[in-house]
This record gives structure tokens, sequence and C-alpha cells, in this order.
């Protein structure tokens, strides 16, 4: 069942997936009825899930899910990864590379490749105070207080 993300409580469970660029305006409205549609019917043993989805900076794809009406099992899981891998494949876009690193850079959103982001540490090119994406945050409410935060205060402070 489709869900506002807004609306999920704060301990609804959060996946996200990052984007190696921006999608486009014109990726985003087709990309949204999708997502919608597969929200409406995503089940978990013939039950409706209760989750929402939101694409902050239009480079991210936040999936919300309210467990306490019904908790995601592991071929519910299964089937939204084969879902963002079809996103993946239709849009030419990257969103399950967990080795990437993306960051603020001033009013811009920077996207690196982890050892990248290591070099610019090590540089000085970002800082502890860098705002990082923190995308291991598990709940709605880690996403709404943790996820945008200063380097030194994710696992990104190990390079600094």
């Amino acid at each position: 069942m489709h869900a506002n993300f807004k609306d999920l409580p704060d301990d609804a469970r959060v996946w996200i997936y990052q984007a190696n660029r921006p999608f486009t305006n014109d990726e985003l409205n087709e990309l949204k009825p999708q997502m919608d549609n597969f929200l409406q019917q995503w089940t978990a043993h013939g039950k409706d899930l209760f989750s929402g989805v939101e694409y902050p900076y239009n480079r991210f794809i936040v999936i919300g899910l309210d467990q306490s009406k019904a908790g995601a099992t592991g071929c519910s899981i299964d089937s939204c990864v084969r879902f963002i891998q079809s996103i993946e494949k239709a849009f030419r876009i990257d969103l399950m590379d967990k080795m990437n690193v993306t960051f603020k850079n001033g009013q811009y959103v920077a996207h690196k490749e982890l050892s990248d982001f290591k070099k610019m540490a090590k540089a000085k090119s970002v800082s502890p105070n860098t705002i990082v994406f923190n995308n291991l945050v598990e709940t709605v409410g880690e996403y709404k207080e943790h996820w945008e935060v200063p380097a030194n205060e994710s696992w990104h402070s190990r390079f600094f």
C-alpha cells in the first residue's frame, strides 16, 4: 500500500539508494508513477506493505516501510531490489554501488568513488565538517536526524 512518506512513523525502516548522477526532471516524471505502482502492489506473504518514497536532491530514492502493519520479508526485499535494478537499466544509472560517497560541496551535491573521497580527505579538499549523506541509517527517524551530517559524525570519519 503506497503512503505519503511523511506519514511514516519514525521507527519505519528505510532503504536509501544513491544515484551516481542526478535524475533529470523527465526521468523523475517517468520514474515516479512506476515507483508508486510498485509500492501500491508491494506485498509480503500476501499482506500489503505500508510504504512511501521520496527523491531528495533528485539523486536519491528513499523508500520507507512501516513494519508495524506488515514487515518486509526476504522475498519482498528481493522484489524491491529487482525493481531498483530495473530502474538502473532503464535510466542507465547506478543506484546499488555502495562504494561511492555523496556529499555536499557548497550548494551542490557531489558524488565520488570511495577511493577518490579518501584522497580528497587526505588532501584536505573535504573536511570533517563536510556534510555527507550517511546511507547506513535504518529508520525514518534516523534518516530525518542523521542522514545529512558532518563527516566526523558518520562512518566517513575514519578518513580524517
